[in-house]
């Protein structure tokens, strides 16, 4: 959840670290820091000992930047944004940790859970701590084994036989300013490969401006990277592991504004672009049914399946929600999400009959890679959806999905949670068609999906309207979400998405459930935003609307027809699709509400409370 940045090369590192951690900063930015090495790249350890020289401070990127002096120069270095998981944000917690002289450098991503073990046992051997997190201990692990004539990668090999836990790490020496060594274990690391200089970052936003070349590492593998090139190896016996590099798609603007206020508004108006990705050449219309050649299966093997399990965290749960209707609808075959944090500390049964599927943004959320593991430990099949070529996740399925939504900056998602409920469309009508999905529906789907970029971009005309109602009800404590059937993952996802970026209270029920207990909050004080479809539910969710107003409840309905004025105060009214597809476009309002009603509260929209963009760590 933190993010990393290493260079080595020509060039001043510090420049090149600080651009590199203002677009890693959605992923943690309680505080941050950098190290480099003073000594020119190429001198070892027989040039003598270079200081290390380190900023860190608590804050934001630009308040450290504001901290360099225009002399902190180096050839090589590493830097840090950090999302707090053991001790306060302050400057002492901030990355780089050193060890007591000085000489060993060390970020980290992920969480040593015996932290505390060593340290004791450290602090009896007389080293002294000066911060309260886990990350120090392996400064000083390292440093108590890089003794004269060890390379530097033996040491960080040697203390990482200790540690018990997740890790991404890029470590530095000041007596081999020639190298930085990187490892990773359930925490992204990536190389990225220049011209005589390389880089290495948790997320290849931070490589994209240098290079489109990079080598993902997997889980117990480490790295050498040197100015000219780089060698990698297991943990375990340093056996050396062939990496081939491959190419990123993303462009550098992604990582851009663009104009826009913020990167969510941003990413909410590009999703008619991204819908477009995500269907492109997947719409098989002489068969009517979608072309997904990486699911890696046969038509015999998917009608082999007797039920489909979709596994996810946050609203990557909540697209499975609603992934899980239309595999039922379309397919006919029994389906369920289950928050993938929960999945693997159930000793769940993983039966032979049964498709998973793991969605994740990033493809390196750490409990659905965990998930997938136990999955695959125990003998199942798993399919991914994800947004990032290369990522954990992706290389660790059988098969599975790219989105192709492109980079998502803003910690709240949007365009991929869109773009993910329609990889689920075209997953359940290449499913159903494989079972008893006839011809003439599979083409009403493939008509629907391919009308849903300009049915998207309808709506994003409604903002000005969309951005009025948000101003009008963001002052309130909180507000109820519901909706029945189709419409209650949308309800999730969209109290989700206030509750991320406004701070507002937002809950949601099943429209149904009102009477079980809910009811009772009702009043003028507490809003409700209904998920009003038109379909053969209308006629139930307008009687709830109508148990809501009948207690002064205020509620702002969102669907395909305008209500009746006793029913509603206010109604966001979206195109009509396919009722199985309808979910995807009532979903889109909703972003636009949270985003304006986060703007008329004066919230950090992009980098909210808490909060961070990739979730590595449990």
């Amino acid at each position: 959840m933190c993010g990393i940045v290493a260079y080595i090369g020509s060039r001043d590192a510090a420049p090149i670290l600080l651009e590199g951690l203002q677009r890693l900063e959605y992923r943690g930015y309680d505080s941050a820091g950098i190290a480099v090495a003073a000594k020119p790249t190429g001198a070892g350890a027989a040039g003598g000992t270079a200081p290390l020289r380190v900023r860190k401070s608590k804050g934001r990127v630009a308040e450290l930047a504001a901290q360099i002096p225009a002399r902190f120069t180096g050839k090589t270095g590493i830097g840090h944004t950090r999302w707090a998981t053991h001790g306060v944000p302050s400057d002492a917690n901030s990355h780089p940790h050193t060890d007591g002289s000085g000489r060993i450098a060390v970020v980290h991503n992920g969480i040593i859970e015996n932290a505390d073990e060593l340290r004791a046992k450290l602090q009896a051997e007389g080293r002294v701590f000066t911060s309260e997190t886990d990350t120090e201990v392996l400064g000083h692990l390292i440093a108590g084994f890089a003794t004269e004539g060890v390379e530097l990668e033996d040491a960080v090999r040697a203390a990482l036989k200790l540690i018990v836990g997740t890790y991404g790490i890029a470590v530095l020496d000041a007596e081999q300013p020639d190298r930085i060594v990187v490892a990773r274990n359930g925490s992204p690391i990536v190389l990225g490969i220049g011209e005589k200089e390389m880089f290495a970052a948790s997320d290849v936003a931070a490589l994209v401006r240098y290079t489109r070349q990079v080598v993902h590492l997997d889980d117990g593998e480490l790295a050498t990277v040197r100015a000219d090139g780089f060698n990698t190896f297991t943990q375990e016996d340093a056996r050396a592991t062939a990496k081939q590099p491959s190419i990123v798609d993303f462009e550098e603007a992604s990582y851009d504004t663009a104009g826009h206020a913020h990167f969510l508004v941003k990413e909410i108006h590009e999703q008619p672009a991204s819908v477009e990705r995500t269907l492109s050449g997947r719409i098989d219309q002489r068969f009517s049914t979608a072309h997904l050649g990486g699911l890696n299966m046969d038509a015999r093997e998917a009608r082999a399946f007797r039920r489909v399990k979709i596994l996810g965290c946050g609203s990557a749960y909540y697209s499975g929600e609603l992934g899980a209707q239309l595999i039922e609808e379309l397919a006919r075959i029994p389906a369920h999400a289950e928050p993938a944090s929960e999945f693997r500390y159930r000793n769940p049964v993983i039966e032979a009959d049964t498709l998973y599927i793991a969605v994740s943004q990033s493809g390196e959320t750490y409990d659905t890679l965990a998930a997938v593991q136990e999955i695959k430990r125990k003998g199942g099949r798993v399919l991914g959806v994800v947004n990032t070529v290369g990522s954990a996740i992706a290389r660790e399925c059988d098969g599975g999905m790219y989105l192709h939504a492109g980079p998502e900056i803003s910690v709240a998602s949007t365009k991929a949670f869109t773009s993910t409920a329609v990889a689920f469309a075209l997953i359940a009508l290449h499913l159903g068609r494989v079972h008893d999905l006839s011809p003439a529906d599979g083409r009403r789907i493939c008509a629907g999906l391919k009308a849903l970029p300009d049915q998207i971009r309808e709506i994003l005309g409604q903002e000005k309207q969309i951005a009025e109602l948000a101003a009008k009800y963001a002052n309130h404590d909180g507000m109820m979400f519901i909706g029945r059937v189709r419409g209650y993952p949308v309800a999730r996802e969209g109290a989700q998405k206030l509750k991320e970026v406004s701070y507002v209270h937002a809950e949601a029920y099943p429209a149904s459930e009102l009477k079980h207990g809910p009811l009772a909050l009702i009043g003028p004080e507490l809003p409700t935003v209904a998920i009003v479809p038109d379909d053969e539910l209308l006629d139930k969710n307008l009687t709830a609307l109508g148990e809501i107003r009948a207690r002064s409840g205020p509620v702002l309905m969102v669907g395909h027809t305008a209500p009746d004025t006793k029913l509603a105060e206010d109604a966001i009214l979206v195109p009509k699709n396919e009722p199985e597809l309808d979910p995807i476009l009532l979903g889109i309002p909703l972003q636009l509400f949270a985003y304006h009603a986060a703007v008329a509260l004066e919230r950090d929209v992009d980098k909210p409370r808490n909060l961070a963009k990739s979730v590595t760590v449990e």
